[in-house]
């Protein structure tokens, strides 16, 4: 058995096959530029255990350690930005639990290391938060839960002049849009699009508070 895949039942069940990450790497050198931009927003809607999110949370934590490892507070403020621009689904709940602590692991692999001295526990809290909204146990063919009607529901996260501001949008809502002048929670790079309205808005709150919403 290959490390792309797990058991010969999960491939004739679900079609479970993981990308390498040469071809994830070769896919993400095409959108390279995006990948550079800590908002950027990355949607895979069949993530596995992650492993073309973890790739991109690995070039985004490259930006950030570039450009804030001297700045611990803007390092930790642009981590929620960067955190909260990767969502992913998965029908199987097993996949998308990895997936979360890969990610969860990996930032907290190049936080500890850059700041040792102190670890601010709301920005864990914080990550740990918005991983469990971005990474979805649910179904991307019919845009619902897994083993439900409920409609898979993804949190926008925007820093607004140092608050955080969510809002929530079906994922129903987000693929059905049409061109406009505004931009989306997701969208091809250059690419003008209408935003749904959200299905539940929050008020602004300190951004490494987002778990209390």
């Amino acid at each position: 058995m290959n490390n792309q895949v797990k058991s010969e039942d999960r491939v004739t069940d679900f079609g479970e096959v993981n990308t390498s990450p040469r071809e994830v790497n070769a896919m993400l050198d095409l959108v390279k530029q995006e990948t550079e931009r800590l908002d950027s927003r990355f949607l895979e809607p069949a993530c596995g255990d992650g492993n073309f999110l973890i790739e991109v949370l690995n070039r985004k934590l490259h930006i950030l350690v570039k450009n804030f490892k001297k700045n611990q507070y803007e390092f930790e403020r642009n981590s929620v930005v960067a955190i909260g621009s990767i969502y992913g689904v998965d029908i199987l709940e097993d996949n998308a639990q990895s997936a979360r602590d890969r990610l969860f692991n990996r930032f907290m692999v190049v936080y500890e290391t850059h700041f040792p001295k102190y670890l601010n526990q709301n920005l864990i809290q914080t990550v740990k938060f918005i991983l469990d909204k971005n990474i979805i146990h649910g179904d991307a063919l019919t845009l619902n839960q897994a083993n439900s009607s409920n409609p898979v529901i993804f949190c926008e996260w925007a820093i607004i002049n140092n608050k955080l501001k969510r809002r929530d949008f079906t994922l129903a809502d987000l693929l059905a849009y049409a061109p406009f002048e505004k931009g989306t929670l997701f969208a091809l790079m250059g690419e003008e699009v209408n935003i749904p309205e959200p299905v539940n808005e929050y008020p602004l709150v300190n951004f490494y508070e987002a778990f209390k919403t």
